[in-house]
């Protein structure tokens, strides 16, 4: 028998009003001055300044960087670290998706460790925690605000830097749907084929057990009723809230089962050519599934069975086909591109990608490990 520890956050809130409720509970924690890393658009929507507001009532005081891309790089975490010092910030809130996440993670990391965020790439790098960090979801997809991961583009390299380390997890989570009503259908669509994903990899990992297999079930089944009315319906907030509940049950199955070759192969393509994460987790995911369905059969038949299709009386073969064409018919139904090609990706590039998806296969979980030629032919197969 192996050992198993379970990683989250100690508080996490959730449900309508739920960032009124953090609020105030953060008066409580004796923090007087926080640095909120978000981005553009949250700032033009309003609601980094609505935060700003609320933190002002209950004597916090409040500095806004939101200078970070959609594939957050060194240097946005180099910029908010010198904002933060500059404000002697004693706490960092993030709001957004998993870009101001996985930002403030890096920030917050820093900030205590010191030295440079190249240095903490791998697996629990850090000899401190981070300074304290609130993580206020707007997305319904990449569970960052819950997780040990925090994923950070090398300017100079081009490649997505994994650092996955227990010191990275917040001491908050807030998801409150309210705050996901006004996301594009785009977003919406990608963010949830993105939990989608990382329930599916969390299901099939090596490292799975018995409460990441329960979470990463009720994800699925909640992801396959919900996904296709929140995208068509942005104001269907039972629809917005189950999928806030069906990310984070996700985020807390692959926080602690980890992530398979999906993960691998799609931070180098945001990486190379700065693409949405969840999309190309979304168009890589059945390819991938295919390639591991000669070991994972039994637990995708499960899958299949958790989206609500019939599996009474099928072989575990037929199961994992009837898994992979449903995950097909829900990325279309979402409006998930086909291929990579529309995404610009070039076959040219199919083999410097497998390498160096290769490489950041640190801590992947995969329940089958591919060859260079077996990833190089998954990228061929999503072309």
């Amino acid at each position: 028998m192996s050992t198993a520890t379970f990683y989250m956050p100690a508080v996490n809130v959730i449900g309508a009003g739920a960032v009124e409720q953090a609020v105030s509970e953060l008066s409580q924690l004796g923090f007087k001055h926080a640095l909120i890393v978000t981005d553009k658009p949250l700032v033009e929507l309003g609601y980094a300044g609505d935060l700003q507001q609320a933190l002002a009532k209950q004597d916090i005081q409040a500095h806004i960087f939101s200078d970070v891309q959609a594939n957050p790089t060194t240097g946005n975490v180099e910029a908010g670290l010198a904002l933060l010092r500059q404000h002697d910030c004693d706490f960092v809130i993030s709001l957004g998706g998993g870009s101001p996440h996985d930002c403030a993670k890096g920030i917050a990391l820093v900030a205590s460790n010191g030295g440079d965020i190249r240095d903490y790439e791998g697996v629990d790098r850090s000899a401190k925690p981070q300074l304290p960090l609130v993580a206020i979801n707007t997305t319904a997809g990449t569970a960052s605000e819950v997780t040990r991961f925090c994923i950070i583009t090398d300017e100079k390299t081009h490649i997505k830097m994994a650092i996955v380390d227990k010191n990275v997890t917040p001491i908050m989570s807030v998801n409150d749907p309210v705050l996901m009503k006004n996301m594009p259908k785009s977003l919406t669509a990608a963010t949830g084929m993105d939990a989608l994903t990382h329930a599916v990899e969390a299901y099939v990992s090596t490292a799975a057990n018995p409460i990441t297999d329960a979470c990463a079930l009720k994800a699925v089944t909640l992801i396959s009723q919900y996904l296709t009315r929140a995208v068509s319906d942005g104001t269907d907030m039972e629809a917005r809230e189950q999928m806030a509940y069906a990310q984070l049950l996700a985020g807390m199955a692959f926080n602690n089962a980890s992530l398979g070759y999906v993960h691998a192969m799609a931070h180098q393509l945001g990486g190379f050519y700065d693409l949405p994460h969840g999309v190309c987790n979304a168009i890589l995911l059945p390819h991938v599934q295919r390639f591991n369905s000669s070991v994972a059969s039994a637990r995708q038949t499960d899958i299949a069975s958790a989206m609500g299709l019939e599996v009474k009386g099928l072989s575990f073969e037929q199961g994992a086909k009837l898994c992979i064409n449903a995950i097909v018919k829900l990325a279309e139904q979402v409006g998930i591109p086909v291929g990579l090609a529309g995404l610009g990706v070039k076959e040219a590039d199919f083999d410097t990608l497998a390498t160096n998806a290769m490489k950041d296969a640190c801590g992947i979980t995969n329940p089958i490990q591919p060859s260079h030629s077996d990833v190089v032919a998954m990228f061929k197969a999503a072309f």
